[in-house]
């Protein structure tokens, strides 16, 4: 199994209302900007982040790392008003919940959503933009994890 923000930034890419909705700018950790200057990224856009692991807890059969990891990713969603962060949410949410169920159909190992949180709309005036951001909450077997030899 992929890694959890693998799968979700897979599935935002693979809806065509998302990538329609975001001109196709749906990023995977970050928007590539170089230090020296200003990140002015056209709006709306969308950013999946690996937000890390915790492994759960050993067992007797297991003396060193427990057989399941927990790991978190998330969502960052950026707009010009509340209304478009909320509809774009809402998309974000639809898309990767059929992409998990077309993989749950073709007979694939898929994660288990453990909790599905989000913040509340906010402003940043920086960019400046409204935004959120959708958190994923998983479990999955340490043994499921797939093997990238192109790393």
């Amino acid at each position: 199994m992929k890694a959890i923000d693998e799968i979700i930034y897979e599935a935002l890419k693979a809806d065509e209302q998302l990538t329609t909705a975001t001109n196709g700018r749906v990023m995977s950790t970050c928007i590539e900007v170089p230090p020296t200057d200003a990140d002015n990224t056209p709006l709306p856009y969308i950013i999946v982040t690996d937000d890390g692991f915790q492994n759960q807890d050993t067992t007797k059969d297991y003396l060193w790392e427990g057989v399941e990891d927990s790991v978190q990713a998330s969502i960052e969603i950026s707009a010009e008003s509340p209304k478009e962060v909320k509809r774009i949410a809402d998309l974000c949410r639809k898309a990767v919940t059929d992409y998990i169920l077309e993989m749950a159909n073709q007979g694939k190992d898929i994660p288990y959503l453990a909790n599905l949180s989000g913040n509340g709309v906010a402003w940043d005036w920086t960019k400046p933009c409204y935004y959120t951001t959708i958190k994923y909450n998983c479990t999955i077997n340490v043994d499921n994890y797939e093997q990238d030899d192109e790393e």
